[in-house]
């Protein structure tokens, strides 16, 4: 009988990191502990699943200013909504508070950490390089969590392709951001497809966030260029002027993560060459956990997932520095070496029942790594400290 309860306040949704990481941390959790829920409102649209809305609604606490007002006597899990380690939505007193956070920044400013040694009992990282950096920084109490994949989506059962046989399929995901690499896909697709006729890209690169796409207004690589407000057009241009055969593309809308299991299972090999993850690349591991191969950079938290057996690691990297209009340091990244990417794609298309044992590996190596796992790991933090 479940008789502590752990508060949890993170986004919900389907179609972005947060949300989906609040939606299965809340599910799962609550089959340990009683849970209450604190989020912004919600509908269907932002769920899909009807039982699990029902759930969550549940769950969610309605007068959520009077919680914020009176505080907690409940032990609580917090999203940290950036690198200034700020909890995400409210900030309230409990017993034990323990944050949440992915980042992609080197480093923190001290007051931010001392702020949050202040207010968090411990601080989880998404990623052991994240874990790093915080320990660098001086956070006090750290330890990582990656997130899951939900195996009842993911997983290698029946992943042959039913469409697309004739072609060598090439998936790119994650929202189009100088961060995520599109660049430089962009770049090795042009030269593929200009050696093969059977190159076909898979991108779903929708991104609600219009500064960080413009991001890529300084890569090297490409000219970035997406003009109007029609997301398929804007794509289409953005390819066309950087050389691919627009009749040898698919570009898919955002989609919520409970359709991408049949995407990825329809293609050859995912692509990969992201400068950083400040967590583990949910859609790398729902990908890889469909029994498919990546290619991918060996950079940031993409190390805690990949290796020489269950993928093509792209382990030629140079430093990336992103600087601010007044020549000011923002980011550091590590730039994946194109020559590279081309080549592990050339041997990816001639080597096809490699990439059938790659896969293979990634998809055992990652049914370990489920959601279930993650929450067990959350509730064991609160329980050992006897909070719940």
């Amino acid at each position: 009988m479940k008789k502590h309860t752990l508060t949890i306040t993170m986004p919900i949704g389907t179609n972005f990191g947060w949300g989906i990481c609040g939606r299965y941390l809340t599910k799962e959790i609550s089959r340990l502990c009683n849970v209450e829920l604190i989020t912004e409102d919600f509908d269907l649209t932002m769920v899909k699943d009807e039982d699990e809305f029902n759930m969550l609604k549940h769950l969610r606490i309605e007068n959520i200013q009077s919680n914020i007002d009176a505080g907690t006597d409940r032990s609580i899990l917090q999203a940290i909504q950036g690198i200034d380690l700020k909890p995400w939505f409210i900030q309230t007193k409990s017993p034990r508070c323990i944050g949440y956070t992915f980042f992609e920044k080197d480093r923190i400013d001290p007051q931010d950490v001392q702020r949050a040694n202040d207010y968090y009992d411990t601080v989880v990282a998404g990623s052991s390089w994240c874990e790093d950096i915080l320990k660098k920084s001086n956070c006090h109490n750290t330890k990582t969590i990656i997130q899951g994949i939900d195996e009842e989506l993911f997983n290698p059962g029946v992943n042959r392709k039913i469409k697309y046989k004739d072609q060598f399929v090439i998936f790119s995901g994650g929202k189009m951001e100088l961060r995520k690499g599109q660049d430089l896909v962009i770049s090795a697709i042009k030269i593929m497809q200009e050696k093969y006729s059977d190159i076909l890209l898979v991108n779903l690169w929708f991104n609600l966030w219009t500064p960080s796409m413009k991001t890529m207004n300084i890569s090297p690589y490409i000219h970035f260029e997406m003009p109007g407000t029609d997301y398929f057009a804007a794509i289409n241009h953005l390819l066309q002027i950087n050389g691919i055969d627009h009749d040898r593309v698919i570009t898919l809308p955002p989609l919520p993560n409970t359709q991408m299991s049949e995407i990825y299972k329809n293609t050859d090999i995912g692509l990969f060459p992201n400068r950083c993850e400040g967590g583990t690349n949910l859609v790398l591991m729902e990908y890889m956990a469909c029994g498919k191969p990546v290619i991918a950079s060996y950079t940031s938290g993409h190390k805690d997932i990949l290796n020489d057996s269950n993928s093509l690691p792209i382990k030629t990297l140079q430093p990336f520095t992103v600087n601010d209009q007044d020549g000011n340091k923002l980011y550091q990244w590590e730039d994946p070496n194109l020559d590279e990417i081309i080549s592990k794609l050339e041997y990816a298309y001639w080597h096809r029942d490699d990439l059938k044992l790659i896969g293979e590996k990634a998809g055992d190596n990652l049914a370990k790594m489920t959601w279930k796992e993650s929450a067990k790991q959350f509730y064991d933090l609160f329980r050992d400290a006897k909070n719940i």
